[in-house]
């Protein structure tokens, strides 16, 4: 027996369209796509990004090795009709597989010639980390299989975010790194960089990431989909603390990384919101912010005027003067290598020259051909959730596309200000966000393209 909640979402009081079972009280639902993005995420967020697995010949965290996981669960799936993998065409998917396309194509054009064996090493470690972030994507677009599981996958997100903020709250406020309990003793740090940072006499901060640039950036990505649900709730009548909590938190981590590019891509976010929500909602959005940043105004004395400074000052800030003057470097680069690049990862500090711009970095080692499929997929996936948004009559999947198509302007932003697929946390977020868009795309458009049948279940206490 199945109940709908709402046009596109079910819920479960017996057998629903995704295989749970009821017994006894006890909802017994196949594990899927869902399940396995869901460890990835708290996994990902929650162990400090710079601990990796003692022993192992090639530098990886735990989250990789989930995400490589999850890509070899994707690839068997295709072979069989029985474990809810969908098969039919998704814009989201194509993008994907372009990307890695033009990954391996450039990978093969650097290998083919010389490279040194530093070189190599790191080519051959880059390659891995992409194959297992685009099979991650690829696992929550075709394995995420109706909107109820991306709904899960999505909070489990939002809260361990919500997590990571504490532990950068900890990190601002008292100066307690708690990341250092976070150590296992199978894992080791590859740096011995701080967590904590100093910026006009505040502390920044990095809580679980590699650092508080890509901290702040991480939060200005879960921000919309916080708020989505904070929204949701309240208009479902159903309990919105939690939500709301989770978004206020995530709001303060942001603040705390005291990162300019953290609030270029917040900017972005409110351009797309302000755009698809309704009157009513932003002049409620104006006003929440406004009392956000009294309350910040209020018990961080400093804060706000810090972040004044980091753009009234942008002409005279060093880091900005950092950040182009090595344009005709980067020139003299493409222009030896225009299409394909000289290699992914074979540009690296410091035997060569810090590009703290992604755009930069991307067209020297993966050409222009790496560029334009990066930026390309970004705006594919924007679009399918924007896609979604049109085509479904549900206010909470309208509702959540253009949260995810506003997510997605934070990363398109933020590589043009750093070195975004440097840090391993964003970039799993990022691609996370993507599969998710693929995801809600199928949702609406129904459960025809997924093949049903028989898998590992796990069971939900109802």
């Amino acid at each position: 027996m199945t109940a709908a909640s709402s046009p596109g979402r079910t819920r479960s009081a017996g057998r629903t369209r995704a295989g749970g079972e009821a017994v006894a009280g006890v909802v017994r639902r196949r594990a899927d796509g869902a399940t396995v993005a869901c460890l990835f995420a708290v996994v990902l967020l929650i162990v400090p990004a710079r601990l990796v697995f003692r022993y192992l010949p090639l530098s990886l965290t735990p989250a990789n090795v989930i995400s490589l996981i999850a890509a070899l669960c994707w690839l068997f799936a295709q072979f069989t009709t029985t474990l809810g993998m969908a098969k039919g065409r998704n814009p989201v998917r194509t993008a994907l597989f372009a990307h890695i396309t033009a990954t391996i194509a450039t990978y093969g054009v650097a290998t083919y010639g010389y490279l040194p064996s530093d070189e190599l090493n790191l080519a051959d470690h880059a390659l891995v980390l992409i194959v297992a972030v685009v099979g991650l994507a690829l696992l929550v677009c075709d394995g995420v299989r109706d909107a109820n599981r991306l709904d899960f996958l999505l909070k489990c997100v939002v809260t361990a975010g919500a997590i990571v903020a504490v532990i950068g709250g900890f990190q601002f406020v008292l100066d307690l790194d708690l990341t250092r309990f976070l150590r296992l003793p199978i894992l080791e740090y590859t740096s011995a960089d701080a967590f904590v940072l100093e910026r006009s006499d505040l502390r920044r901060v990095a809580a679980t990431t590699g650092h508080p640039i890509e901290f702040g950036v991480v939060c200005a990505m879960l921000l919309p989909i916080a708020a989505h649900y904070g929204f949701q709730a309240r208009e479902r009548a159903e309990p919105a603390l939690r939500w709301w909590a989770c978004t206020a938190l995530i709001a303060m981590g942001l603040m705390f990384s005291v990162s300019r590019s953290a609030m270029l891509g917040l900017v972005g976010v409110g351009v797309v919101l302000l755009l698809g929500w309704p009157a009513r909602r932003r002049l409620q959005a104006i006003a929440v912010t406004g009392g956000f940043l009294v309350a910040v105004w209020l018990l961080v004395p400093g804060l706000l005027s810090t972040f004044y400074g980091l753009f009234a000052n942008l002409g005279a800030d060093d880091s900005i003067r950092y950040r182009t003057h090595d344009y005709a470097v980067a020139a003299d680069q493409i222009a030896r290598h225009p299409w394909l690049g000289r290699g992914l990862a074979t540009w690296y500090a410091p035997k060569h020259q810090v590009f703290d711009n992604q755009y930069i970095l991307s067209a020297v080692e993966t050409g222009l051909i790496g560029v334009i499929v990066i930026v390309a997929m970004f705006l594919t996936a924007a679009y399918a959730a924007l896609r979604a948004r049109h085509l479904s009559a549900d206010p909470a999947t309208r509702d959540l596309g253009l949260s995810l198509a506003a997510a997605l302007t934070v990363p398109l932003i933020g590589m043009a200000t750093f070195d975004l697929f440097s840090f391993a946390t964003v970039t799993g977020v990022t691609f996370l966000l993507i599969g998710a868009s693929g995801a809600l795309l199928r949702a609406v458009h129904g459960p025809g393209q997924v093949a049903q049948g028989r898998g590992p279940t796990v069971e939900v206490m109802r």
